[in-house]
């Protein structure tokens, strides 16, 4: 808390307006970094007019640069075409880590590339995990070994997340650390005055995709409806699975029952999990679960499948584990519904209590802070002694575009030298209102 403060540039393809777990992590940390002292700066790409310069809550700087999205919400990774525009960033901002955020995302590992051979510090956060055998997992670990071979620190938010990530990336697990996500516990708190007793809700809130476990979904919701006749489901989220779920819905005469209501505001998503009584979760991967967690705070029993770190996540009278099979998830819901109908269920109120004690974002900032200050204490290394570290990845075309890279910085500190960028003026703190709603001072 007492240490240096930090001049950080967190760095991914997904962030606001786009929503999802990646881009709450971004926010939140970034916004407690902020409360400590830090400067934090988020570089992403333009969603649609949001384009340039623009200010979030407590003067969070967020540059959307000028760059088209090339699949997934993610750019093209040419590595050289956007590194005049970054480079500028960085040197305007004076930052001093970089922070890459999720290995989907091609300009974070285009922002880290680039930090680095500025001399600046990395940091990576994996928030995914990856299988070993179909050729996209194959693919996508090789390129995220090449980019992560000279990192200087990788966090996950798992421990699971981590052996996935030594494995897939052959990272050194010393320069490893675990750190979870954490839900913010004022905004997701218990109502149970929204609760429909005239029904049991079950809550599914996710991306409708095949790794989301949609195509289980489509197995329980009609065996469910026709063994319980007072159980009705509500879903949240949308994607390329959600005509699965029409088409269950109409063939089975369920419209009553099943409710799809689409794609959430993140601030609509405590509603939706307060009219609810189960939570159901039927993914087929995940590194780190943050519906769960969200769904426990709010006081809802969790059901789940007990796939990568999930296990890890909520303590066993919070969750019921079962594995990722259509049989198995039922009988997890008929003895969530079960217990319900026992009134065999802890308090709503307790639950959420102990959520904020598991998981906040002050805790998660502190040991965060911890990697930031250990990584700034680490000798700064040359070209090449990083490309002998690009070497040990076996691709030695990457080291061509390393160099290039190198050559073409080198080109603009001629041609623009840092020292005719004006530096940024950092958000002033009399801007800024503290909590008991006076102004701070400068």
């Amino acid at each position: 808390m007492n240490g240096a403060k930090h001049k950080i540039c967190m760095v991914s393809d997904f962030f606001y307006p786009n929503m999802g777990g990646v881009e709450e992590h971004i926010f939140n940390l970034s916004q407690c970094l902020l409360e400590h002292g830090h400067k934090v700066v988020i570089l992403t790409h333009s969603y649609g007019d949001r384009v340039g310069i623009r200010y979030m809550t407590n003067g969070l700087k967020v540059y959307y640069i000028p760059v088209k999205v090339f699949y997934n919400q993610c750019v093209l990774p040419t590595m050289v075409c956007s590194l005049p525009l970054i480079r500028y960033i960085f040197i305007r901002e004076e930052i001093q880590i970089i922070h890459g955020h999720s290995a989907f995302s091609a300009l974070a590992h285009e922002g880290m590339l680039i930090g680095r051979l500025m001399g600046l510090k990395t940091v990576f956060t994996d928030h995914s995990l990856f299988g070993f055998a179909d050729a996209s997992a194959i693919l996508t670990n090789k390129f995220l070994e090449i980019s992560l071979v000279d990192c200087d620190h990788c966090i996950c938010v798992s421990h699971t997340g981590k052996e996935n990530t030594v494995l897939r990336a052959k990272v050194q697990k010393e320069k490893v650390s675990v750190i979870p996500n954490a839900v913010d516990t004022t905004l997701f708190t218990p109502d149970i005055s929204k609760r429909n007793n005239d029904f049991i809700t079950v809550v599914i809130v996710s991306r409708l995709v095949h790794r989301k476990g949609v195509d289980l979904l489509a197995h329980i919701i009609p065996e469910i409806c026709l063994r319980h006749k007072n159980v009705q489901f509500l879903i949240g989220g949308d994607g390329p699975k959600r005509w699965l779920i029409e088409e269950v819905r109409e063939r089975n005469l369920l419209q009553h029952r099943v409710t799809l209501l689409g794609s959430l505001e993140h601030s609509q998503v405590r509603h939706v999990l307060n009219k609810g009584h189960i939570f159901l979760n039927t993914s087929l991967t995940e590194a780190y679960c943050m519906a769960i967690v969200e769904a426990a705070s709010c006081g809802l029993q969790v059901v789940s499948t007990k796939v990568g770190g999930i296990p890890e996540v909520l303590p066993p009278d919070l969750i019921y584990l079962v594995e990722p099979t259509v049989p198995a998830l039922i009988e997890g819901l008929e003895m969530a519904i079960m217990d319900y109908k026992k009134g065999n269920i802890g308090c709503p109120f307790e639950t959420h209590r102990r959520i904020g004690l598991y998981y906040n974002w002050f805790n998660i900032t502190k040991r965060t802070e911890i990697i930031y200050n250990l990584i700034k204490r680490e000798a700064k290394r040359n070209l090449g002694q990083r490309l002998a570290s690009q070497i040990q990845s076996g691709v030695l075309a990457y080291l061509l575009v390393v160099s290039l890279c190198y050559i073409i910085l080198q080109i603009l500190e001629f041609l623009v030298p840092r020292k005719y960028i004006d530096i940024a003026r950092d958000y002033s703190d009399i801007n800024v209102v503290s909590s008991n709603g006076k102004r701070k001072e400068d």
